[in-house]
C-alpha cells in the first residue's frame, strides 16, 4: 500500500528488482513487478484496512500470498528460499508479497496468506520494509540457484 517516493530507497529496490529479473528467468520464475496501490481515504481505521484488503486481494488473485507483518514468523533465509522453491515446483503461479499501509493489514489478508513473515517486532517504515523484501527475494533466488551471494553463518563450536 502506498507509493515509494524518489530517493535512495527506491533506487535500492530497483537494483534488486533488476537482479531478480535476471536471475529469476534462469530459475523458471518471472521478474518482480512492483504494484503500488493508493492508501484508503476512509475515515475509520477499520474501514481503511478493509478497503485496502479488498484492493490487495483483488490484485493478488490466486497467487501465493506472502505478507510482511510484525506478528509473523521470522524464518531463516534458507527456509524462506525453500518455501519459494516448493511453490515453484508445485506449479503455483505467481507470488504476491504484501506490505500493508500505515494502519496495518486487515484480518482477511492474514487469513488468506500462505505465509506471514516478520522482520522483527520493531515498527519499520514502509520504504525500508520494501527494500528488505526485495533483498530477501533476491537472496532466496541466489540460494535456490547455488549462487555464492548468500553466506550462511556456521557454528564452529
Amino acid at each position: 500500500m502506498g507509493r515509494l517516493k524518489s530517493g535512495p530507497e527506491r533506487e535500492l529496490v530497483e537494483r534488486y528488482r533488476q537482479r531478480i529479473e535476471g536471475m529469476g528467468r534462469a530459475l523458471g520464475m518471472a521478474g518482480l513487478d512492483i504494484v503500488e496501490l493508493p492508501e484508503s481515504r476512509a475515515r475509520r481505521e477499520d474501514d481503511r484496512r478493509a478497503e485496502e484488503a479488498a484492493a490487495l486481494l483483488d490484485k493478488a488473485g490466486s497467487s501465493v500470498l506472502v505478507i510482511f507483518d510484525e506478528r509473523g514468523k521470522s524464518p531463516a533465509s534458507e527456509a524462506f528460499a525453500d518455501r519459494i522453491r516448493q511453490w515453484r515446483d508445485e506449479g503455483r503461479a505467481g507470488l504476491a508479497c504484501v506490505i500493508g499501509g500505515p494502519d496495518g493489514l486487515d484480518p482477511k489478508i492474514r487469513q488468506r496468506a500462505d505465509l506471514v513473515v516478520s522482520f522483527g517486532a520493531l515498527t519499520m517504515p514502509h520504504q525500508i520494509v520494501r527494500a528488505l523484501v526485495a533483498e530477501q527475494l533476491y537472496r532466496a533466488l541466489t540460494i535456490i540457484s547455488g549462487h555464492p551471494y548468500h553466506r550462511a553463518g556456521h557454528d564452529d563450536s
